[in-house]
C-alpha cells in the first residue's frame, strides 16, 4: 500500500498506486456543481467557494509539478487571480477541479520558464515537512522522504511529471487528465506507464541505498 511521504516519512511503493491520498482527509475533492441548461454556470458559483474547497488543492498540485517554494505564494495567488477574472465563463463541460487544473498548469509553466532563467530556493525543504512532529527523528524521516518524492518528480519530464502527479498524487481520471492537457487518453497511459516504471526503479535504488532499514 502506497503511503504519502508528505505526512508518513516513508518512500512509497507501488503495489497500490491509487491508495496515495487515503491518509489525508483534507484531499477529499468537493463535489462539482451541476450543470446548468443555459450557458456558462460560473456565474452561480461563488468565488470563495471556489478558493476555500480548492485551495489546499492549488497548491500542493503547483509545489509538486515544480514551482519553487519562494515562489509558491505568488504563482497559487496568480491562479486564483485568473480564477476570479474567468469563473463566470465556466460552462460545467468538466468538473471544475479539471478546470482549476487547466489554469493551474498554463500559470506553473510560466513560473517553470522563469525558475530556469535564474536561481531559485530548491523545491525541498524542512517547510514542506508537517509541523505536527512527535520527534527529531521522526522529523528527519518525514523531511528525507519529502525530498526524495521531489527529487524524483524532478527527474521526469514535464509531460511525465505532470500526468503522474494528476494520476498517481491527485486521482484524476485519464479522461480528466487529457482534458487538461489537451492530449488523447491513449497518450496519458503511455506517459503514465513511463512514469510509473522511473518510479519503480527510484525506489529499488532507495531501498539498495538504504537496505538496512528494512532489515
Amino acid at each position: 500500500m502506497i503511503t504519502n511521504p508528505e505526512k508518513d516519512g516513508h518512500l512509497p511503493d507501488m503495489e497500490s498506486v491509487s491508495s496515495v491520498q487515503s491518509a489525508q482527509p483534507s484531499q477529499q475533492q468537493p463535489a462539482a456543481p451541476s450543470t446548468g441548461e443555459h450557458g456558462a454556470i460560473g456565474a452561480t458559483i461563488a468565488f470563495g467557494e471556489v478558493y476555500d474547497q480548492y485551495f489546499d488543492f492549488i497548491w500542493r498540485s503547483a509545489r509538486r509539478l515544480g514551482v519553487a517554494e519562494n515562489s509558491l505564494d505568488d504563482a497559487v495567488q496568480d491562479v486564483f487571480l485568473t480564477v476570479h477574472r474567468r469563473l463566470k465563463e465556466f460552462r460545467g463541460d468538466s468538473s471544475i477541479r479539471t478546470w482549476l487544473f487547466g489554469i493551474l498548469l498554463h500559470t506553473v509553466r510560466g513560473y517553470r520558464r522563469t525558475a530556469r532563467r535564474k536561481p531559485t530556493s530548491p523545491l525541498y525543504s524542512d517547510n514542506v515537512v508537517d509541523a505536527k512532529q512527535t520527534g527529531p527523528h521522526e522529523s528527519a524521516a518525514k523531511g528525507e522522504a519529502v525530498e526524495l518524492l521531489y527529487r524524483f518528480l524532478d527527474s521526469l519530464d514535464d509531460d511525465k511529471r505532470v500526468v503522474f502527479v494528476q494520476a498517481e498524487l491527485e486521482q484524476m481520471t485519464a479522461q480528466e487528465i487529457s482534458e487538461t492537457m489537451g492530449i488523447n487518453p491513449n497518450t496519458v497511459y503511455s506517459r503514465l506507464r513511463s512514469a510509473r516504471q522511473a518510479f519503480e526503479e527510484a525506489v529499488i535504488r532507495y531501498r539498495a541505498r538504504d537496505g538496512w532499514r528494512y532489515k
